[in-house]
C-alpha cells in the first residue's frame, strides 16, 4: 500500500513511499497486541538508498530478519492486533528514543550510512514526524483498547557483533515488569528445554536507549516483554513456523495465568 500524498508536499515521504505503519487484526479486542519496530527495509526515494553498499539493508543492521514473517504468522494464530514498522531501521530506529544519537546512525556494526552523516535538525525532524510518530501514534492506539493486557514485541538479533558471538537461541528484555518474560520462558523451556534462553540477553533496557519497554509497556503498567530471537533460526519459513509457535504456546499459556 502506498502513501497517500499531501495536498502539501511532504518534505521527507512522497506519494511513492509506503506507509510507515502497517496494521493487522487492527480491530481485534484481544488482550495482547504484538509491536514489531524493525520490520522493513523501506527507505524513502528522496534518500538515495541511504547512499548504502549493494546488499547493506539485506543484513541485519537494515532489518531484524524473520521478525515481520514471526510478527504475522504469531498475530494469525492468536487473532492478536500486530503494528509493524515499514522502513529500514537505519532510516530512523523506532526502538529508540527520537532523540537518541543512534536512533539516526551514521556509521551501524561498522558500515558508513552516507546520508545519515551531517543531518541538520530539520532533516532529523522529517524523519521523526513523518515516520517515528505515525508509528508511535499507531503503536499508542491499539494499546489504549480498554480490554489490552498485554504487549511483546518481536525482534530478531545477529549471531555475533564485534567479536562477540551471542549463544542465545531466544532473549527476553525486561525491567521492572520481572514476572511476564520468566513466565514465557518457563513456558518454552518446557516445550524445548534444549534452547538457550537468554533472560536480559543480548541487551539490557535503558531510557537512553529503548523505546518500547519503558514508553508503551512501563508507562502503561502492562505485562510486556520484548523478544529477541537470533536471526539464524528464524532466516526461513521453517524456523519461523517453530518460533510462531513456540511463542504462541507461551503467550496462550500466560494468558492463563491469573
Amino acid at each position: 500500500m502506498m502513501r497517500q500524498a499531501d495536498h502539501q508536499q511532504s518534505w521527507l515521504l512522497s506519494g511513492l513511499d509506503p506507509d510507515p505503519v502497517e496494521l493487522v487484526n487492527a480491530h481485534s479486542d484481544h488482550p495482547v497486541v504484538l509491536v514489531c519496530e524493525h520490520a522493513g527495509q523501506a527507505v524513502p526515494t528522496s534518500l538515495n538508498g541511504l547512499g548504502l553498499p549493494p546488499g547493506a539493508l539485506d543484513a541485519h543492521i537494515g532489518w531484524d530478519i524473520g521478525a515481520r514473517e514471526v510478527t504475522l504468522r504469531l498475530a494469525k494464530a492468536l487473532g492478536t492486533p500486530a503494528v509493524l514498522q515499514r522502513y529500514s531501521r537505519l532510516v530512523i530506529d523506532c526502538n529508540r528514543p527520537p532523540e537518541a544519537p543512534d536512533a539516526v546512525p551514521a556509521i551501524s556494526d561498522g558500515v558508513l550510512v552516507p546520508e545519515n552523516a551531517g543531518l541538520d535538525s530539520k532533516a532529523r525532524q522529517a524523519r521523526v514526524s513523518e515516520i517515528f510518530e505515525p508509528f508511535n501514534d499507531a503503536t499508542a492506539a491499539l494499546l489504549d483498547h480498554p480490554d489490552r493486557r498485554a504487549a511483546f514485541a518481536i525482534h530478531s538479533f545477529t549471531p555475533s557483533i564485534g567479536g562477540r558471538t551471542r549463544p542465545w537461541d531466544i532473549g527476553f528484555l525486561y525491567r521492572h515488569d520481572d514476572k511476564t518474560s520468566p513466565l514465557l520462558r518457563d513456558a518454552i523451556a518446557v516445550i524445548r528445554p534444549d534452547l538457550l534462553i537468554g533472560m536480559n540477553e543480548p541487551y539490557q533496557i535503558e531510557d537512553a536507549s529503548d523505546w518500547f519497554v519503558p514508553q508503551h509497556g512501563e508507562a502503561r503498567g502492562f505485562a510486556h516483554s520484548l523478544i529477541e530471537i537470533r536471526n539464524d533460526q528464524i532466516v526461513d519459513v521453517a524456523g519461523q513456523e517453530v518460533f510462531a509457535d513456540l511463542l504462541s504456546a507461551a503467550i496462550t499459556d500466560f494468558l492463563r495465568k491469573p
